[in-house]
């Protein structure tokens, strides 16, 4: 369904999936139709921090994956090769609230987009509609 969207090709797409072997492998295919998608909390940082989330996945992906950078790949051939544990996965849900947020926040500010506030109201311009 996303091979005809060709409009997401003119914007920022981040992509955050579990990681493990089929988290990077939904990536890579990504990548082959939106070169410039970013992963998000994808990284050996949020994998260590949250340890005691870890689970297994049933089946790995073992394909090589050409279209992740050098730190994903790193991440990725070491759950595929399980140097870290057998059949590693953190599934997204498990990362805490607060690593996702500061990760958001601060994705925010490289990107220079204004912080939500409940308290600012959205801005609509609607045109004026002309009676007889």
């Amino acid at each position: 369904m996303l091979r005809k969207a060709d409009w997401l090709s003119r914007c920022r797409i981040h992509y955050w999936g579990d990681i493990d072997t089929h988290g990077f492998a939904i990536l890579d295919q990504l990548r082959s139709r939106f070169d410039p998608v970013q992963s998000f909390l994808m990284d050996r940082a949020t994998l260590l921090a949250f340890e005691s989330q870890w689970g297994e996945e049933e089946k790995q992906t073992l394909r090589d994956l050409p279209r992740l950078n050098p730190a994903e790949m790193a991440l990725y051939n070491d759950l595929r090769d399980n140097r870290i544990g057998k059949n590693l996965r953190l599934e997204q849900e498990r990362i805490g609230f607060g690593w996702m947020e500061s990760a958001l926040s601060a994705l925010m500010q490289f990107h220079s987009i204004p912080a939500y506030s409940e308290s600012a109201s959205p801005q609509i311009n609607l045109p004026a509609i002309a009676s007889n």
